[in-house]
This record gives C-alpha cells, sequence and structure tokens, in this order.
C-alpha cells in the first residue's frame, strides 16, 4: 500500500511539474510573438508618448484582434501592418492579442 501511495505521489509530482513547463513554454511563446511588434511599438508594446504608432500595452484584447485582422483581410488600410498582419495565424494573433492585453500601459 505504502508503494502505491509514493508511486501516486510521484506521479502528481511529475504531472505538476509538465504542466508547469508547459505553462512556462506558453508564455516564452506569447512573449517572443510580441516581440516581433518592438521595432514600431515599442519594447513590450510602449511606444514613447506623442508617437503616431500606437502603444499596444493595455490594448482591449477584442479590439486588437478585430484591427490585427482587418490588416490582414485589407479592410483597414496600412502601409506595413498589412504585410506583417498576413503572416501571422489566427491563434498567432490572439495569442499576442492576449498578451499585450494583459500587460499595464
Amino acid at each position: 500500500m505504502r508503494f502505491k501511495i509514493e508511486l501516486f505521489a510521484a506521479f502528481l509530482s511529475a504531472f505538476a511539474a509538465t504542466s508547469a513547463m508547459a505553462q512556462d513554454a506558453a508564455a516564452l511563446h506569447a512573449r517572443a510573438l510580441a516581440a516581433t511588434c518592438a521595432n514600431c511599438h515599442g519594447t513590450e508594446g510602449r511606444n514613447k508618448d506623442g508617437s503616431a504608432i500606437p502603444s499596444l500595452a493595455g490594448m482591449p484584447r477584442d479590439y486588437m484582434i478585430a484591427q490585427i485582422k482587418a490588416f490582414k483581410d485589407g479592410s483597414r488600410p496600412a502601409t506595413v501592418m498589412q504585410q506583417l498582419a498576413k503572416g501571422f495565424t489566427d491563434q498567432q494573433i490572439e495569442t499576442v492579442a492576449t498578451y499585450f492585453a494583459n500587460l499595464k500601459r
């Protein structure tokens, strides 16, 4: 019986560690995707005050998804964003939007 309890405890520990590593990998993936926006939108999506390019940090998730998809399908005109948005999948767009929405302005 003791062996079964120890085996079960080991299983739970391994499951928790695997879950934590998956969460860390997902967070790192989101941050890496968001870093592709830094050249224009600033580090962590925070541009300088008065910039013509908007800051992304703290932008509402659904609004950002709608705007990126509009760039992607061409319904919102832009210079560079139409080209860049075409390179993102819908899942990547949602990941980036969630990442920036969770940052403070």
